[in-house]
């Protein structure tokens, strides 16, 4: 195989000035330095970088940044340095924590009638912004289309405190690191991905997944080692305290919802989390036509809900009513009074509540 590398070209005044800050505070090597009389021209390499640092060079100085597991001990603590030669230099922690920013709290209804844009994004796929606000960067709801066929995808995973992946139509195989084969997902069914998990999206057919992502702003990582299927099959492994789940919607078991007049079917997302999210599928009981359903308020923090089947009204205390219908999305935040009035018989609601299972009271008409 041919030896290829790669070099970035910086300027310098005077290099006896440039090195020592190169070797000795950022630590790097000095691999190549010329002519021996006058030197001109020198390469230093580390932290992933090759520097060629040339004098008369026409590049400006630039910016580096260097991350590190322990910034405190690097160059002395500094968190930015100017070389003698102008580049900036930033120190970052390599693997920062993850910060969830405070919830802004709103009421929200999305329309797909509304004819919100769809936006391409990565590996091809089609996104619908369900929540334009992210509540303040708190979370991101996405409905997404992903083209029919081979997905052209890569091993990744997300920095996040909470990812759902909720099939509404069609199917997609995706494949996850410790669960075995390729795993599949119809219409009802879901997956959970933990903070850091490793995955690929093989292929998929008329495919519509929602996906909730917490905070709004979270990175996706490329993984060039990992392959997929890993050898290992540990279907109870943790990461960052949370279990993948995989829920088949067709085996779900209804039972009693927090709202009366509407039972739901529990994915197993609350106790996989230890209460970080409970992701459950709501539909209305027979004689919920009988009886309208009683004006509510939650106590949790977020609460969205997605409209799988069915139509529904949704009113809010001091709010015009909403007429929902398939592909409608909402948001109620803590302490509003709603109520979920002129529901069909076919009506499916999805809906993802942070923490789980947040306390609900019926509250008089307003």
């Amino acid at each position: 195989m041919t030896d290829t590398r790669a070099e970035i070209r910086l300027p310098t005044k005077e290099l006896r000035d440039d090195l020592p800050f190169y070797t000795g505070t950022l630590g790097m090597r000095l691999d190549m330095i010329y002519p021996a009389d006058n030197p001109q021209i020198a390469v230093v390499s580390g932290h992933g970088l090759r520097l060629r640092i040339e004098k008369g060079a026409p590049e400006g100085p630039g910016t580096i940044r260097i991350l590190t597991e322990a910034p405190d001990a690097f160059a002395g603590g500094l968190r930015e340095l100017t070389a003698p030669n102008g580049t900036r230099v930033e120190i970052d922690e390599l693997n920062p924590p993850l910060v969830l920013p405070a919830t802004e709290h709103a009421f929200v209804v999305r329309r797909l009638a509304d004819s919100a844009p769809w936006v391409i994004g990565r590996a091809g796929m089609e996104y619908r912004d369900l929540v334009p606000s992210r509540l303040g960067g708190a979370m991101i709801a996405s409905h997404i289309r992903v083209p029919d066929g081979p997905v052209p995808d890569m091993v990744h995973y997300h920095k996040v405190g909470f990812q759902l992946i909720f099939c509404v139509a069609g199917w997609v195989d995706v494949l996850y690191e410790d669960q075995g084969g390729p795993l599949r997902i119809h219409a009802g069914d879901c997956f959970i991905q933990p903070p850091g998990i490793r995955h690929k999206v093989l292929h998929s057919e008329g495919v519509q997944v929602v996906e909730i992502g917490v905070p709004a702003e979270h990175l996706t990582e490329i993984d060039h080692e990992m392959t997929l299927p890993t050898p290992q099959l540990r279907p109870d492994r943790e990461w960052d305290g949370q279990r993948f789940v995989h829920d088949i919607g067709d085996k779900g078991v209804f039972a009693a919802f927090r709202i009366p007049g509407f039972e739901a079917r529990d994915t197993g997302v609350n106790a996989a989390t230890k209460g970080v999210a409970s992701v459950l599928v709501a539909r209305p009981l027979d004689n919920a036509f009988a009886a309208p359903s009683p004006w509510t308020v939650h106590e949790g923090d977020i609460l969205f809900s997605f409209v799988i089947s069915g139509h529904m009204v949704l009113e809010g205390q001091g709010k015009d009513p909403f007429r929902l219908s398939p592909g409608d999305a909402f948001v109620i935040p803590p302490g509003l009074a709603t109520r979920y009035a002129e529901p069909t018989e076919d009506l499916q609601l999805l809906e993802v509540t942070l923490p789980g299972n947040p306390p609900t009271r019926a509250v008089p008409a307003p």
